[in-house]
């Protein structure tokens, strides 16, 4: 049990993290002491860390075959869930299968089988079929955001692989939803309860911006403009909207990323990327983007639609006021329109008159080499720093990828990196570095 420890000790060093949050203590031990958990805690709480300690404490280093399966409702989610198990450096092979990518790829990764195999259901169930792995030497299943899995139409392929997983030790299933109910096909008989779902609500608000006119364009641009230079996202209910809203904010040059199910998986990661390190401070995207999702900390979101259900309503303000941070939603609202039943009457915020925000200070870079090639972060920033000529300060955040990297840079200093690192080597490849 003590090298355990140490092992865990050594995982949040490297993550960060000085100490767990009270949830993922209290999951931690439920993992460790029953066979099936169900663990309820909002979105950005940290339940993937929650989940993947205690599992990763309980693998076997002797065993070749696939020992956990997490299924995720959305590529978003399978991909975050990857690198937050390769950022632990724990040893486990871990790999990330979904689809909207070719398979030939997954086949090419999953050769030598990970510990740890994350993915989409729809993607999963085509592998078992084919026999890439054997389910039933799986031994630890989780269903992360399972709720979500099952509204997006995923029941069938959830149950065609619970049936196949015939070895099963241990069941965990994760929501950040009250009161769902779990099929009877996922089979738990003495589920172990853990509940944080009422942590940080208190510190959300929740306010009204509202406009003379029934088109809210407008309003939105005055609206950002008061709220200044913060992160935020706005939620839209159809892509054509966000298409709409884009031009608009493109035209009032106020810089901002968009987020949909209709988009590239490409230019919907990039999206998320350049959110997450600050390029654009602004996302505006459906409720794709509501949960499951790795974004930083926001200060605001604005319901420029209200979505129909107090479900979705509840999971977009949990993208703010995560675990004790301030936030805070806006509706927009036409002052002639009715609020849903699911909704009080809600306190005005003031719209007082503002510049337009001032452009990100960042930029973000594409590097044509990641993991295969042996490129670390350390790598990267070693030769942004010495041949790129940057200072402490201009190099922000890194994400490395298996065949390629992202990387912030200070806007000013971006000449310089295109000009002295594009077509240089980092280790042994010859990399392309081009701003995205």
């Amino acid at each position: 049990m003590e090298g355990k420890h140490k092992d865990q000790v050594a995982i949040l060093k490297k993550l960060g993290i000085q100490h767990l949050n009270a949830m993922q203590h209290e999951a931690q031990l439920a993992i460790h002491a029953s066979a099936e958990t169900v663990l309820l805690s909002p979105t950005g709480s940290g339940k993937t860390i929650a989940f993947l300690l205690p599992i990763l404490a309980e693998l076997d280093k002797n065993n070749d075959e696939v020992q956990v399966l997490i299924l995720a409702p959305s590529r978003e989610l399978a991909i975050q869930i990857e690198q937050v198990c390769r950022e632990m450096g724990t040893g486990y092979k871990v790999n990330a299968v979904y689809g909207g990518r070719h398979f030939t790829k997954d086949k090419m990764e999953l050769k030598h089988l990970p510990a740890i195999l994350v993915g989409t259901p729809g993607r999963v169930a085509d592998h078992i079929r084919r026999g890439t792995f054997d389910a039933r030497k799986v031994k630890i299943l989780v269903l992360d955001e399972f709720d979500k899995s099952l509204e997006i139409g995923f029941e069938d392929e959830m149950q065609e692989i619970l049936d196949s997983l015939q070895g099963l030790d241990k069941k965990i299933l994760t929501s950040a939803t009250e009161g769902v109910e779990i099929p009877q096909f996922v089979r738990l008989k003495r589920p172990l309860y853990i509940d944080y779902l009422e942590e940080g609500v208190d510190s959300l608000e929740v306010k009204s911006i509202l406009s003379p006119s029934k088109d809210k364009l407008e309003t939105l641009g005055k609206a950002l403009c008061h709220l200044g230079n913060e992160a935020g996202i706005i939620f839209c209910n159809y892509k054509d909207s966000i298409q709409r809203v884009s031009d608009y904010l493109t035209e009032k040059n106020i810089p901002h990323g968009c987020f949909y199910g209709g988009m590239e998986q490409k230019d919907r990661e990039r999206a998320l990327i350049k959110f997450r390190n600050g390029t654009h401070q602004l996302l505006i995207a459906t409720d794709l983007a509501a949960r499951g999702i790795d974004v930083p900390e926001i200060k605001f979101i604005i319901h420029y639609h209200l979505p129909h259900r107090l479900e979705e309503f509840t999971h977009r303000n949990g993208r703010t006021a995560r675990m004790h941070q301030e936030g805070t939603a806006y509706v927009l609202q036409w002052e002639n329109e009715t609020l849903p039943d699911f909704m009080d009457e809600l306190e005005p915020e003031i719209i007082q008159d503002a510049p337009t925000p001032t452009p990100s200070k960042w930029k973000t870079v594409y590097i044509s080499g990641g993991r295969k090639d042996k490129i670390s972060k350390g790598d990267i920033a070693g030769t942004f720093f010495q041949r790129g000529e940057l200072q402490k300060g201009e190099l922000g955040m890194i994400e490395l990828k298996q065949d390629c990297a992202f990387a912030a840079v200070r806007a000013e200093k971006l000449p310089q990196i295109l000009k002295y690192v594009n077509n240089t080597r980092i280790k042994n490849r010859k990399v392309r570095v081009v701003e995205i």
